[in-house]
């Protein structure tokens, strides 16, 4: 058998292998839940941050603005002693925990990591006294800035794997006349996607049970891991890291085929988890995502090979230049479009871009992308001619041009690894508009009252009324009154109405200041007959 036929042979086998395995890439996006979620946030607890009960509950429970999956929960006693709480039951968006002991005097603080949907960790507390306030106990450990140093140094490794390595081969793979410049550099960064992909689970793992560098091999952290959403992340970029080394390696028939699906598994690892891929609409954010990401890859990824194709064989390189240069613009207008709606989803409201970390980091990205498509206009339309015709002054800045934008494209992806830190005003949006919700129950009445959107200004109070054991309540005339006296604001009383569906409501009341209130429902029974039943509610600041 020669040359010619054993390559033929070795392109039949695998061909449909690489088939096969584009199709199972493109289901793992597919299988990647479909539900939209932001990023979670704690929207009220009981016993509420600050309340002083005369005994410890039977249950603690944390209600977020959306479901999640509990990592760690801890009850840290008066003393600092720490009991780990580990029966639990998940109701919606609601997270209900056995407490498993009677609690001493004192405050306690309740600790809690959970998991949202879109696969990053969020973690916080709440204090709670029995008896009286004492001095608060250590919740925890501060921020392991070790820890978050590593997590953003394998997200920009990881990055540059993808990007620049599965789109140099895709560059090398069609674009490319002399596939030796640029080789071992693109070889290079897919070995370090390589390890950051694992890298990356792994130290996933540590965030999400808040555990130290020194645990990276415990199997409590790998398990942790694997139950996030960035396991997809990590499987579909090892796929497509995996596939653009075979194209670099393999048989001349399938480079082109490996190159391309690396490519689409590029835009698929992205989608699969994230800030982005987790909004509303699914149908479009994730296809958006996808389109991004395999613009930035293409973008990207030919920039190296590009750069050292003109500096080491500028004659092969004219043709390498020439494709590139025709085929960038519908990308670019890809990129800029799929960015710019996916921007629009995630900050909503302009002054967001000034008034959270996650806009401060995308207004950083904003100003090297201009700088960035600033620079590679001028190199499309003023060096490229020149140096397509064979001008050497001309290629050597056009190298030192392609040089440059490799080091705002990598300043941009450092950028991006940021936002693992910050949620987007998106998520923040929704946790503001969750309610704030209270039980009030006492011997002769209980009621559920719950404030609609859960902070100051302009709200509605929902609420249910029933006698103390349980029992149906049918009140003449139920009157909200909410007091402030530590703040020098007068009682803000108003009149419920009941629509007809079991409920009283209170509309256009508005809450002038956060803080907490003292919430008070006086019911009118009959023409003799007042029940006042009270307790505080917390109302946020936003």
């Amino acid at each position: 058998m020669n040359a010619a036929q054993s390559s033929t042979t070795i392109h039949l086998h695998t061909g449909p292998l690489v088939w096969l395995v584009a199709a199972v890439m493109a289901i793992a996006v597919l299988a990647v839940p479909g539900r939209a979620f932001a990023h979670a946030a704690l929207v009220a607890t009981d016993p509420a941050d600050g309340a002083v009960l005369a005994q410890g509950p039977l249950q603690f429970s944390l209600t977020f603005s959306e479901p999640v999956s509990p990592l760690v929960l801890t009850l840290v006693r008066p003393d600092g002693t720490q009991l780990p709480l580990t029966s639990y039951r998940l109701d919606g968006q609601t997270l209900a925990i056995d407490n498993p002991e009677r609690l001493k005097s004192g405050t306690h603080v309740l600790s809690w990591r959970v998991v949202s949907e879109d696969g990053h960790p969020v973690g916080g507390s709440t204090l709670f006294s029995i008896g009286a306030p004492s001095a608060a106990p250590v919740a925890g450990e501060p921020v392991d800035w070790t820890l978050r140093t590593a997590i953003w140094a394998a997200r920009l490794l990881l990055y540059a794997g993808l990007f620049l390595g599965v789109g140099g081969a895709f560059a090398l793979a069609w674009l490319a006349k002399d596939r030796r410049c640029g080789q071992r550099f693109v070889a290079a960064a897919l070995l370090f996607g390589l390890v950051a992909a694992p890298v990356s689970l792994g130290l996933q793992g540590l965030d999400g049970l808040g555990a130290p560098l020194a645990r990276f091999a415990a199997p409590a952290v790998w398990k942790t891991a694997l139950e996030t959403s960035f396991i997809w992340t990590v499987l579909i970029g090892l796929i497509a890291l995996g596939l653009a080394l075979l194209s670099l390696a393999g048989p001349p028939g399938l480079r082109k085929l490996a190159a391309s699906v690396a490519l689409l598994g590029v835009g698929g690892a992205l989608a699969a988890s994230g800030h982005a891929s987790s909004a509303e609409p699914q149908w479009l954010t994730r296809p958006l995502v996808f389109l991004h990401g395999t613009a930035i890859a293409f973008w990207a990824g030919a920039l190296a090979p590009l750069g050292l194709a003109l500096r080491r064989r500028p004659a092969e390189a004219r043709a390498f230049l020439r494709r590139f240069s025709r085929a960038i613009l519908p990308v670019v207008v890809v990129l800029a479009a799929s960015g710019i709606v996916l921007a629009v989803i995630q900050v909503q409201a302009p002054a967001a871009l000034v008034h959270t970390a996650y806009g401060r980091l995308l207004l950083l990205k904003l100003a090297l992308l201009l700088f960035l498509f600033t620079l590679a206009a001028v190199n499309r339309w003023t060096l490229t001619a020149p140096a397509e015709a064979g001008d050497t002054e001309v290629q050597r800045r056009l190298v030192r041009s392609i040089g440059i934008e490799m080091l705002i494209a990598l300043a941009i992806f450092g950028v991006a690894a940021g936002w693992r830190f910050t949620p987007p005003p998106r998520a923040l949006a929704i946790a503001a508009a969750q309610p704030v919700s209270i039980h009030i129950h006492t011997l002769q009445a209980m009621a559920d009252l719950s404030i609609t959107p859960g902070h100051a200004g302009q709200v509605a109070a929902s609420v249910v009324i029933m006698t103390g054991d349980f029992g149906p309540l049918d009140a003449k005339e139920v009157t909200l009154v909410l007091s402030k006296p530590d703040s020098g604001i007068e009682p803000i009383r108003r009149p419920a109405r009941k629509p007809g569906d079991g409920t009283w409501r209170v509309d256009n009341l508005v809450i002038p200041i956060p803080g907490r209130w003292n919430a008070r429902l006086d019911i009118l029974v009959s023409d003799f007959e007042m029940m006042k039943i009270e307790a505080p509610i917390d109302i946020r600041s936003d």
